[in-house]
């Protein structure tokens, strides 16, 4: 049985730090799993989960990707690194998929039909765009998810996307938002320094 949550979101959400250093305890797959089935929960809209994931445990590979994450320590230190990206052409090449069962045919064919004719306008860029912003929402969950359960997390938006796609196997259209460092740590991290509620937010 993966591991159960040992936080509420808020406790999760005070407690998360980046961390750099982790310890060289393995992280279980069936953990990985449920992590990522939280996040599959994040809101989308039109529920297209424009989302994917690809889990690194191999050494052999986290070592090919330090230099194209500009040699980051957590890319080899951290236990698995999960890769989010995201990838618009899959899911309209699937978009029967996310369309809820418990609508009828006809909402269903309205559905497919005003999603088709809404992308077709778009060029791939411009699709990519729109998923790639929705696949920010799934990094929120991953790293809340992550330390619900125990697990220390670092975000990571420096890397070469080109290169960390063809290492990876990734078509050439997706996009790439993060990669997340993730395993049991090996260090406090720095505690939270961020702006007061009253700096970053107007109540009118």
């Amino acid at each position: 049985m993966p591991a159960q949550s040992l936080m509420t979101v808020r406790q999760a959400a005070e407690s998360r730090r980046a961390i750099r250093k982790y310890l060289q305890e393995p992280v279980p797959e069936e953990d990985l799993r449920e992590i990522l089935r939280q996040v599959s929960l994040a809101p989308s809209p039109n529920n297209y989960q424009p989302w994917r994931f690809v889990v690194v445990r191999d050494p052999d590979l986290k070592k090919q990707m330090e230099p194209v994450a500009l040699n980051q320590r957590q890319v080899i230190s951290a236990q698995a690194l999960i890769v989010l990206y995201a990838d618009m052409e899959d899911v309209l090449a699937t978009v029967e998929e996310v369309v809820h069962p418990g609508i009828d045919a006809v909402g269903r064919e309205r559905f497919l039909a005003a999603a088709r004719k809404e992308f077709a306008k778009q060029s791939v860029e411009e699709r990519q765009r729109f998923a790639h912003g929705v696949a920010y929402i799934a990094l929120g969950y991953l790293l809340l998810a992550a330390e619900s359960m125990g697990y220390r997390t670092s975000p990571m938006l420096g890397f070469k996307p080109e290169p960390m796609k063809t290492l990876l196997g990734l078509p050439a259209n997706v996009t790439i938002p993060a990669l997340v460092a993730i395993g049991k740590g090996d260090e406090p991290g720095f505690p939270h320094h961020r702006h007061p509620v009253s700096r970053i937010a107007r109540f009118l």
